[in-house]
Formats: structure tokens, C-alpha cells, sequence
């Protein structure tokens, strides 16, 4: 048995793996000589990308940027203190919000000379001595504004209806007349003079400060009832500078009123009669004020009637119906020895003007003591 030998034909021209299959592959010694290697670094390897981590710059601009930081802290530090110190030394002094006085208030009872003249309220008012006068707030007229020294056009105007809406809530407000509300009134006035104005309402009292009467018409809805809702209103509104901040304000106006009693059962339709107030209000108001839609009320001079004399009017006031009179006793006495804030009884005449010679005045003094107005 003989080992594995030669095919007998011969071994193959071209046997498997030789080197003739990959001749074609076979680099020859020039070309291997003419190629030349080259490793790309790590940079050249990213390409167009974007370096990841920014160089941080030199120590110079480092000092340059650690310098100008420093001198805009100190530059905006020195700014401060001397806005401060300015501050301080401001020569002018700042000004001081001025504070609303306590309302003082004068009622005056108009006593009528003979009974109260009695009948329907459609013919009283159109027959008496309130014909002429327009009715309800259209008889508030402003005067023709024109700025002062101190207030533009349009903060006169603004601080005239104020005023306006002050005394229409005050006088002319049916719930406010006979319903015991306050607000229409309240809201309007200087925060200042709220607590005196609570006051005045929660326990009025005749010392020239809390009397309810002085801040509005109101009267005792037990005892009488308006008649028509047609009040009639005449009087005027002027305007002055009271400084440099402060605009004055004077209104002047009557009111006249057709009441009847207030009973639970039918009432008769000839039984009203006339009840005249004239109201004299002082008003203040300063910058903040006209800006805010408030006021000051600085002092209030009433005279209302037919009431009598001895009639106390701090609370309310009491008119004398139709067919009714004054009675005989004067006003209520003062003490001079007496201490706290003095008391001071004023009553007057009630004097009935025609028509065309305006509103009733009553300054005829029947009975007085010294007032202060």
C-alpha cells in the first residue's frame, strides 16, 4: 500500500492558493516606496465640528475684565450714597399732608308767627314761595369754571361735583332723608373726619360738633313722611383758592320740602305743608382729595322751619305740620359755669318771601344766645 503520490497525470499548471490567483493584488516595489502614511490627530478626525470646551482667554484679559467689574461696583455704590446724602441734605423740607379739621355746625330753628298753612303738595309747590326754583338736583347748578391760580379747569370741575353729589346725597337722597341711611354721605368725606361723622350719627349731640343735622337733612320717619318727591332746590356753588394746595368751596342753597304726618292708615291728601332748610357748607379740598372724590366739610350754618324753638334738632329735625304751631317756650338755656364744649340755643322767625324775591332768609332773632358760626 502505497502513501498518498503525484496524480498521474501530473501536478496542475495552476494548483489552488497559488500565486498566480492573487498576482493581479501584488504591489510591486515602486508603488509601495512611492506611498506615503499620514495619522490624522484627534482635531482632524472631528472635522467641521465645534470645539466642546471654549480656551479660557489670557491672564491679561482676565485681569482687564476682574478691573472693569470692580469699577461698575464702585461707580453704581457711589451713585447710592450720594442720592442719599442729597436725600438728607435737601434743604427743602418734605411736605406734611394736611389734616381735616372737625366739622362745626350752627342749626337754627325757624319758628312760623301762626299755624302751618296746610293743602295739597302739587298746589304748595306751585303756589308758594319755592314755584320758581327747579326741582331735585338739576336745581344745583356749577358756575362757569375757569382755573385759578393754584387748580386747573378740570380740577375745579372736579371738586364742584363733588361737592354736588355731596349735597344731593345729603338733601335730596330719599333714603337718606327718612330711612336713617348714611353712606351716599359718608363715602364722600375726608378720612379724617369719618369717626366725628359716626359719631354724630350713632349719639348726635348739640355741642357745635355732633349734630347730626349739620352733616344732612334727615327727619324722624315716625313722625313724618315726605309728601312729594319733587324737592325743590335754588341757591349758588362759588370757588376760591385757600392756598396752594387747597381749594375752597361755598355752597348756598334751600330746600323745600312738602311733608306730611306719617301715619299707618290713609292719610288725607290736603294735609301736606312746607318745610324750608337753608344750608351754608364750607368745604375744603386739597390735591388728594379732588383726585380721590372727596371733601372736607368745614363748617355748616343751618336754618330750617316751621319748628319751634325748643324743638331739639341735633338728632333730627321736627317740623310743625299743617295746622300745627309753636309753642311758647324759647330756646334751651345755657350754662356759663358749666364745663366741656359750650352749648349755644339760636332761634329764628320764619319770614316767607313771594316768589320772586328768593328763598326765605329768617334772620330775624326772636330768641338767642351768642353762637359761634
Amino acid at each position: 500500500m502505497t502513501g498518498r503520490g503525484k496524480p498521474p497525470e501530473g501536478p496542475p499548471d495552476n494548483p489552488s492558493g497559488g500565486e498566480d490567483e492573487y498576482r493581479s493584488l501584488v504591489f510591486d516595489e515602486s508603488f509601495v516606496r512611492a506611498a506615503r502614511l499620514q495619522e490624522f490627530s484627534a482635531q482632524e478626525r472631528m472635522g467641521a465640528h465645534a470645539r466642546a470646551v471654549r480656551s479660557l482667554p489670557g491672564r491679561g484679559v482676565r485681569r482687564h475684565r476682574s478691573r472693569a467689574g470692580i469699577a461698575l461696583v464702585l461707580l453704581i455704590a457711589l451713585a447710592f450714597a450720594t442720592a442719599v446724602y442729597i436725600g438728607f441734605r435737601n434743604p427743602y423740607p418734605a411736605p406734611v399732608g394736611r389734616r381735616a379739621e372737625p366739622l362745626r355746625t350752627t342749626v337754627v330753628p325757624l319758628a312760623p308767627q301762626g299755624r302751618v298753612p296746610g293743602g295739597t303738595a302739587d298746589s304748595l309747590l306751585a303756589d308758594g314761595p319755592a314755584a320758581e326754583h327747579r326741582t331735585g338736583a338739576s336745581g344745583i347748578n356749577l358756575p362757569s369754571v375757569r382755573r385759578t391760580k393754584n387748580f386747573s379747569d378740570s380740577q375745579v370741575t372736579i371738586a364742584l361735583t363733588t361737592v354736588k353729589d355731596y349735597l344731593v346725597g345729603s338733601s335730596l337722597d330719599p333714603d337718606v332723608l327718612t330711612g336713617g341711611v348714611v353712606r351716599p354721605v359718608g363715602r364722600l368725606l375726608d378720612p379724617d373726619q369719618t369717626a366725628q361723622f359716626d359719631r354724630s350719627m350713632d349719639a348726635p349731640a348739640g355741642d357745635g360738633e355732633h349734630s347730626a343735622t349739620g352733616w344732612l337733612v334727615r327727619f324722624d320717619p315716625a313722625e313724618v313722611a315726605i309728601a312729594d318727591p319733587d324737592i325743590r332746590v335754588h341757591g349758588t356753588l362759588s370757588y376760591t383758592d385757600a392756598g396752594a394746595d387747597t381749594l375752597e368751596v361755598v355752597s348756598d342753597h334751600t330746600f323745600t320740602y312738602a311733608l306730611r304726618p306719617a301715619v299707618s292708615g290713609p292719610h288725607r291728601v290736603d294735609g301736606a305743608s312746607l318745610f324750608t332748610v337753608r344750608r351754608v357748607l364750607h368745604f375744603l379740598l386739597d390735591r388728594e382729595d379732588i383726585r380721590l372724590h372727596r371733601l372736607e366739610v368745614r363748617s355748616a350754618y343751618v336754618q330750617a322751619g316751621p319748628q319751634s324753638c325748643a324743638a331739639g334738632t341735633t338728632a333730627a329735625l321736627r317740623p310743625l305740620l299743617a295746622g300745627e304751631q309753636a309753642d311758647d317756650r324759647g330756646p334751651a338755656g345755657t350754662d356759663p359755669y358749666a364745663t366741656g364744649v359750650p352749648s349755644a340755643a339760636l332761634c329764628g322767625t320764619l319770614g316767607v318771601s313771594s316768589p320772586t324775591q328768593g328763598p326765605p332768609q329768617g334772620q330775624d332773632a326772636a330768641r338767642s344766645l351768642p353762637a359761634r358760626p
